[in-house]
């Protein structure tokens, strides 16, 4: 989980210069050649079939299907070997984010409620997790730890209705030949998932070309991405599998070969989940390399005189910007308050009101796949840019806002207390001195010692 949380936090830095980069590039002298660079096209051929997208949507739907892998492998794995499978903690996130995908719609379609614009109410919903994770680490209260595990929480069920969104009601034109081919591979994945199938390669290939016929099906290549992270076996293997490592191990300890070390690793692999050893492949890959390459494609709005004039008087960009700001604030905590009043859950470890409140409004971040709804929704550019600019101020406005109640509640209802309601031990009367250190006792003359037996 360290590991996980500190490479959300470095992506989200990341992240954050490349949309700084983006926004400075598209408002530069040379923004031609940021529109240039995206809209330029690759080709892969495979004798007579072949594919040509632009750098954009390779990009967008190509790369970013190993973003939802990421994400519907934590998904799994929550919801296997983590903390989702507590009713009562998973209960009270997950309820707040269900008011935090709920009403900042609503918002929307309130400024928003007829004509090409009101297709955008999607935008709103997501929480970004990588900068949510990412600010918290940076300048949130101190030992966050159990704050952290309720947003990853609420994110993840967040992420399950973002994609669900994506999936249902941003896709268009289908073709139910590919679709059917799709559903056959993902037969073939359960398939291996029953079997046991504990290597990736096989996942892998079956992975590509699922990709494959779901982008030539019509719906959204990334949910390939999803379906393939949460197919991905995340049970831990059987004991047996441990105990046989230590004969493997003493084999390639009596003769060092390339045989027996090949056998020593398949042997350690196999005593990890497949899921696991996938994220600790894709999860680097994907916070620090695909999510920047996104924010760099899809954050470079040109902010000239007409762009903001027209933003400012946007109800695109005014809804966008309040239901990130006020929708996600209000939900989750009023969704949240009501799992606990009810009784349904319960908020884990020292995680109080406030921090709550807090918690809700820095979730207002919605970046990477709210980004990501914005191209799927919008075919007008300038609607699109108006989404764009919305979406960098209620982002903008949920973070600093959203720091500045974590730090003040944090500062008064500290998290750093103990996990327990047992009464803390007095301390002993004064004067305190430091403890006698340990010396083992000197050995005895030599004179004294028995003779050396023979």
């Amino acid at each position: 989980m360290r590991e996980f949380l500190a490479t959300e936090a470095g992506g989200a830095v990341l992240l954050l210069v490349a949309a700084v980069i983006a926004l400075i590039w598209a408002n530069s002298p040379w923004s031609h050649g940021y529109e240039a660079l995206w809209t330029a096209t690759a080709q892969v051929r495979l004798g007579d079939a072949d594919l040509t997208l632009s750098l954009h949507h390779w990009v967008n739907d190509g790369a970013m299907a190993l973003f939802f892998t990421v994400v519907g492998l934590e998904i799994s794995r929550e919801f296997t070997a983590g903390e989702l499978r507590d009713r009562r903690i998973a209960a009270v996130p997950a309820l707040g984010a269900i008011g935090g995908l709920t009403l900042p719609a609503v918002i929307y379609l309130l400024f928003n409620s007829s004509g090409p614009a009101a297709h955008g109410w999607g935008i709103p919903m997501s929480t970004d997790t990588a900068f949510v994770i990412g600010i918290l680490a940076l300048f949130g209260p101190a030992c966050p730890d159990r704050l952290r595990l309720f947003l990853l929480t609420l994110a993840i069920v967040d992420d399950i209705g973002a994609i669900t969104v994506v999936g249902i009601f941003y896709t268009e034109h289908v073709r139910f030949g590919a679709l059917a081919l799709a559903g056959g591979l993902v037969l073939v994945m359960l398939v291996l998932r029953w079997l046991g199938v504990w290597r990736l390669l096989p996942y892998a290939l079956v992975a590509v070309v699922l990709w494959g016929a779901i982008h030539a099906s019509g719906v959204h290549a990334t949910l390939a991405g999803v379906i393939t992270g949460l197919l991905i076996p995340a049970v831990p293997p059987r004991p047996d599998q441990a105990a046989q490592v230590p004969v493997y191990v003493r084999a390639l300890a009596e003769e060092s070969n390339a045989a027996r070390a090949s056998l020593a690793v398949i042997a350690a692999k196999a005593t990890v989940s497949a899921n696991e050893r996938l994220q600790r492949v894709l999860h680097p890959f994907s916070a620090f390399v695909v999510v920047p390459l996104f924010g760099l494609a899809n954050a470079g709005v040109h902010l000239d005189e007409h762009t903001l004039r027209a933003a400012a008087a946007s109800p695109v960009t005014w809804g966008v910007t309040l239901a990130l700001v006020l929708g996600n604030a209000v939900g989750i905590t009023v969704a949240s308050l009501a799992a606990m009043r009810t009784g349904l859950g319960q908020l884990p470890g020292q995680v109080r009101y406030g921090h709550l409140v807090g918690a809700a409004t820095l979730a207002g971040i919605g970046f990477t796949i709210s980004l990501f709804i914005t191209e799927l929704a919008f075919t007008d550019t300038e609607l699109r840019d108006q989404a764009k600019i919305g979406i960098l101020a209620g982002s903008f406005g949920a973070a600093v806002l959203g720091t500045i109640l974590l730090r003040t509640l944090g500062e008064r209802m500290p998290l750093c207390s103990p996990l327990t309601d047992e009464p803390v031990p007095t301390l002993p009367p004064r004067p305190w001195r430091p403890p006698t250190p340990f010396l083992p006792p000197l050995p005895p003359p030599a004179s004294t010692q028995p003779p050396a037996s023979t």
